[in-house]
């Protein structure tokens, strides 16, 4: 997550106020529009310009950002922060090279500037050189040791190289940065000592994908203290608790309940003193209630011609589709990954040529859920989300299908974590989870890994798809 050139602090007067006070003080539509008529009085005014590409590229107008970050450059090419926000811009926009170039310009003209170094240091990790990034980002913290961003970024280049235990410790500095922010009960935060006697609340951090992936660790906690109680969503209840029987759960919609300490769930790895070989539970954690399979299964043997429908064992090959993940508007970071991550049914068009005679089931939920009412020419597509009310539906009917292929978002953490074969479509920018250069994950035994070849690009990524879903189909049939 690059940074911009101006960092927010508190807002030490009222009136009158610039833009770049009201960008200070975080109030960024504000500052917006501050910008916008400081510069209509002033439109060649390179340091405007600049700070205002900033908070542009802070907002996702990325195209505006490079526009106004270029044009400061060209009237002061010796302000350093004009190309280090040239930089942010070319790197919001998947330009890591030009992106590279604008930071080294930055940093001939100061070298101590440390959010150059940092943001150049996650320029080089988008383009997955992490051990040179590394040094980068270690650069910027010894300029400032106590900036909590750079920590994080940090943290991040050593995980998706699975240096858990380092990168997890450094994961930590997240609590303090303007974009996340602990949900402070007044219990102390458990950091893995034993509780006996004790409750520890485990809180829901992240999207549902984080929540489903690290409610793995569950058993360990409790085999540290005494009483755990895990808030979740409401949409998570149903499924873990049939897969975690023994184990309190409460939704965020009740009352917190009395508890001495609380831990947040991408902090149990630290927490436990995770490694890559000591990831629990690959195969898979996750359990589905018979009842509710056999109320699918139903379902979906009404897709079936009638002669099959009869035969609960024949069936054609049932594939899951998700090609979008949730945009997050509410969180900058999150909806920025998602424009990277997501992509539409059309997409997935040459997967019905692959397997012509293959039943496709749209596992699609949100905005995009829609294009499964005009899917792509020959692919039989089924849409039974209407539904679906949570994830114990969505693991249920996934118990039943033979693969899911799916973007990198929640769906594809539920059939993973039921040991369903799992091909991932991952952006360029990879996450740090499925760690660099790989195309399995010791998160999940049953999980392949199809990387971006190319920024926003999912030509090759589809063409090997196809090529291993002939395989895979051959093998099943």
């Amino acid at each position: 997550m690059s940074q911009e050139s101006l960092q927010s602090q508190p807002l030490m007067r009222m009136t009158p106020v610039t833009a770049d006070e009201l960008l200070k003080a975080g109030h960024l539509e504000e500052a917006a529009r501050a910008y916008e008529n400081e510069l209509s009085q002033d439109p060649e005014n390179p340091r405007l310009m600049s700070n205002y590409s900033g908070l542009l590229s802070t907002l996702g107008d990325f195209d505006r950002a490079y526009t106004l970050a270029l044009r400061a450059t060209t009237l002061d090419p010796e302000m350093p922060g004009a190309w280090c926000n040239l930089g942010n811009a070319f790197s919001r926009l998947q330009k890591y090279d030009e992106a590279i170039e604008a930071y080294r310009r930055c940093l001939t003209l100061k070298p101590d500037h440390a959010i150059a170094i940092d943001n150049l240091g996650c320029a080089l990790d988008y383009r997955g050189q992490h051990d040179l990034a590394q040094k980068f980002h270690q650069a910027a913290i010894e300029l400032t040791p106590n900036d909590p961003l750079m920590h994080s970024n940090y943290a991040l280049s050593l995980l998706i190289q699975g240096k858990y235990r380092e990168g997890f410790k450094e994961y930590e500095w997240r609590w303090n940065t303007l974009s996340t922010r602990r949900k402070h009960t007044n219990a102390p935060v458990w950091q893995g000592e034993s509780f006996v006697g004790r409750t520890l609340l485990l809180q829901t951090e992240g999207g549902f994908g984080d929540m489903l992936q690290f409610i793995r660790f569950l058993p360990f906690v409790c085999a540290r203290g005494g009483r755990v109680i895990t808030r979740i969503r409401p949409q998570l209840l149903r499924l873990f608790q049939y897969s975690f029987p023994d184990q309190v759960f409460v939704t965020e919609d009740e009352p917190i309940p009395d508890h001495d300490l609380q831990c947040f769930a991408l902090s149990l790895p630290y927490a436990l003193g995770t490694t890559l070989q000591t990831i629990p539970f690959p195969a898979g954690y996750l359990r589905v209630d018979p009842k509710n399979v056999a109320r699918w299964d139903a379902i979906l043997r009404k897709d079936l011609p009638l002669k099959l429908q009869k035969n609960s064992k024949k069936h054609p090959l049932r594939i899951g589709l998700v090609w979008a993940g949730a945009p997050h508007p509410e969180v900058r970071v999150a909806a920025f990954a998602d424009q990277r991550r997501s992509t539409d049914l059309q997409t997935f068009a040459p997967l019905a040529e692959a397997v012509p005679k293959a039943l496709f089931y749209s596992l699609q939920i949100g905005e995009r859920a829609e294009q499964a009412n005009t899917p792509p020419r020959g692919m039989r597509l089924m849409n039974h989300t209407a539904l679906l009310e949570d994830f114990a539906d969505t693991a249920a009917l996934i118990s039943l299908l033979d693969l899911v292929i799916s973007v990198d978002t929640s769906t594809a953490h539920v059939a993973a974590a039921l040991g369903k074969p799992t091909w991932i479509l991952s952006r360029y920018d990879h996450c740090w989870r499925w760690l660099a250069g790989r195309s399995d994950s010791p998160w999940y035994d049953s999980v392949h890994i199809y990387q971006q070849k190319t920024p926003l690009d999912w030509t090759d990524t589809l063409n090997q798809i196809v090529t291993d879903l002939k395989q895979f189909s051959h093998n099943m049939s």
